[in-house]
């Protein structure tokens, strides 16, 4: 099974400000509805609350949370990065994607194979921030880059990297 980490921050590695994105950046979004579509998506419990409205038929949440009487419509609850990537392997998914945010990035980074990650052009103050990568450990094998326009207020470059 891979697994990928998917996330968008900024310059500066914010993911997040009080708990919301601080970008509307519609391609970008666009972009993770596709690459997570049908997958094992593993997320935490706070992502997974701002993310309602945001999950599709055929993907399955899984949240890792203290709270295990959390009721997860379509997918599961789970108590750490571990158990829920033991969870999507038994499933017998080729891929399980991590989310956010940026406690679950950060424990789930040593087990990741690929990153699609967002870099928008611009530097934010915020609260929450994607983990620091060592470049000598990925190797970058696709990039697109989006300017800025009338429905998206920053450019940014969408990345995949697969661990050297």
């Amino acid at each position: 099974m891979t697994v990928s980490l998917i996330a968008a921050h900024s310059a500066n590695r914010v993911l997040a400000t009080d708990g919301r994105i601080p970008w509307h950046l519609p391609a970008d979004a666009a972009h993770f509805r596709r690459c997570s579509e049908g997958k094992c998506l593993l997320v935490g419990r706070r992502t997974y609350e701002q993310m309602q409205g945001w999950f599709r038929p055929g993907q399955t949440p899984v949240v890792v949370t203290r709270d295990d009487a959390l009721a997860v419509r379509g997918g599961h609850s789970v108590r750490s990065v571990e158990s829920g990537l033991l969870l999507a392997a038994q499933s017998g998914t080729d891929e399980c994607m991590i989310i956010g945010g940026g406690e679950i990035y950060a424990a789930a980074l040593p087990c990741a194979g690929v990153l699609i990650l967002t870099l928008v052009h611009t530097t934010l103050a915020g609260d929450v921030f994607f983990p620091v990568l060592d470049p000598n450990e990925w190797q970058e094998t696709w990039s697109h880059h989006h300017p800025a326009d009338a429905s998206h207020a920053f450019a940014f470059t969408i990345r995949r990297l697969v661990r050297s």
